[in-house]
C-alpha cells in the first residue's frame, strides 16, 4: 500500500513538472524588427524537419516578401533562434535548397 502511495506521489510531481515545462507557444526575439516584426510563431511537430521547414520558409517568403539579402537573414536569424539546436541543420539545409540552383 505505502509503495503504491509513493508511485503516485512520484507520478504527480513528475505532471506537474511536465505541464509547467510544456509550451505550446513562441514568440520572435525582440531585436526582430521590419519585415517579420509582426509574424505570428506556428509550434508543430514534424516527422520531416526538412520538408516542413522548407515549406515554411517558402511561405514566409511570398507573404511577407523577401526584398533583399539583409530580410533573408533576419528570416533566418527567426528559424534559429526559435528552433531547438537540434534542428539547425535543418534549417540551415532548407535555405539552401531555396537559395541554389
Amino acid at each position: 500500500m505505502e509503495a503504491i502511495k509513493e508511485l503516485k506521489k512520484k507520478r504527480k510531481k513528475h505532471m506537474r513538472s511536465y505541464n509547467t515545462e510544456l509550451s505550446f507557444s513562441a514568440r520572435l526575439p525582440g531585436e526582430v524588427q521590419g519585415a517579420y516584426a509582426d509574424s505570428i510563431c506556428a509550434v508543430m511537430y514534424s516527422c520531416d524537419p526538412f520538408a516542413d521547414l522548407r515549406q515554411s520558409i517558402l511561405e514566409m517568403i511570398r507573404e511577407v516578401g523577401v526584398r533583399d539579402w539583409e530580410e533573408m537573414e533576419e528570416l533566418v536569424h527567426c528559424y534559429v533562434v526559435l528552433n531547438s539546436s537540434e534542428i539547425h541543420g535543418f534549417i540551415v539545409d532548407a535555405f539552401l535548397s531555396l537559395c541554389l540552383p
